[in-house]
């Protein structure tokens, strides 16, 4: 069973992957977040900076493309290509309306007609392998039936699969029966992505779905950053791993960013560290409404150091 890293815009940028795998390791694939090429082929400098061969190494990172042209696509697929990638994904499941209203991402599921003609080009003249991430369809998981037979058309490196529609996002319970549907249909690999919190939700997925070649985490996983080491059959999360996660990768951040931006990412991975500790509320207040350097991280040590794990730490689903 394969693990990889899903790719979340803004947060698991070329630092963190790096920070990721000096600290806990066990990642089969780090997946980027998503470029989104112009016809120009140029990149902003976040982008060049994330994608650059020299930030990756050590790892197994596939770069994202969010494209409609497929045009763009083959481009940026062959700048990749240039820069020592071994291969590139396709998304197809981005939910978010800014990148929707431009008819990318999970947006091109809507009209099965285009979404081939687009693949046609793909992959009728690209040079490496590409893998496609996708939703079951925009409106309803009724639409999957109209794309399996699209997806079946070529030759797809791994279908990562993200059993929700665009417009249910990550709300309500993921179509299981759209797993078994593609491990039927379709002859590539089919990783699963959504709602694997814990060890043991791998384990039954495993349990449930045999063929499945591997899965995919986000949000579990920066919840608890040990879950991958978990699912080896490795040592469990203890509040010292997230102390010495948090402490190197806010001293990676501060050698490329000011110290008021480093404070401010920093923020973002204590709520979802939050998710698996019993912590006074006035503990993660006081750190979250520090925005100087010293200040944040005397309150983030005394919330490590009081903090406790919860009896099942997981991350939990908005109500």
């Amino acid at each position: 069973m394969r693990i990889y890293f899903a790719p979340m815009e803004g947060i698991t940028d070329a630092i963190f992957r790096q920070a990721y795998q000096a600290c806990f390791g066990g990642v089969d694939k780090y997946f980027m977040p998503f470029v989104s090429p112009s016809p120009s082929l140029s990149y902003t400098g976040r982008e060049e900076y994330d994608i650059a061969p020299e930030q990756n190494r050590g790892l197994h990172a596939v770069p994202q493309i969010l494209a409609r042209d497929a045009v763009c696509f083959l481009g940026a697929a062959g700048d990749f290509r240039e820069m020592g990638y071994t291969e590139v994904n396709l998304n197809l499941g981005c939910p978010s309306g800014t990148v929707t209203g431009k008819g990318k991402g999970a947006a091109m599921l809507r009209d099965v007609v285009e979404l081939q003609r687009f693949l046609d080009q793909v992959y009728a003249n690209v040079s490496m392998p590409v893998s496609i991430k996708t939703r079951i369809g925009f409106d309803d998981p009724g639409e999957w039936e109209r794309l399996l037979p699209v997806f079946a058309r070529y030759p797809v490196h791994e279908l990562i699969l993200h059993p929700r529609t665009r417009q249910e996002l990550y709300r309500g319970m993921p179509h299981r029966e759209a797993v078994s549907a593609a491990l039927n249909y379709l002859k590539c690999p089919v990783i699963y992505n959504g709602d694997l919190f814990t060890a043991r939700d791998v384990t039954e997925l495993q349990r449930e779905f045999p063929g499945l070649s591997g899965v995919m985490l986000g949000r579990g996983l920066l919840a608890n950053p040990a879950l991958f080491r978990e699912m080896n059959g490795g040592p469990a999360l203890e509040t010292e791993d997230m102390a010495r996660f948090h402490d190197y990768l806010f001293r990676a951040y501060m050698k490329r960013w000011r110290p008021v931006t480093v404070v401010g990412r920093m923020h973002i991975f204590l709520k979802y560290f939050a998710h698996c500790l019993d912590v006074p509320g006035k503990l993660l207040r006081d750190a979250l409404k520090e925005n100087k350097q010293e200040e944040y991280l005397e309150a983030a040590g005394r919330l490590f150091r009081q903090a406790r794990l919860k009896e099942d730490p997981r991350y939990t689903q908005p109500s």
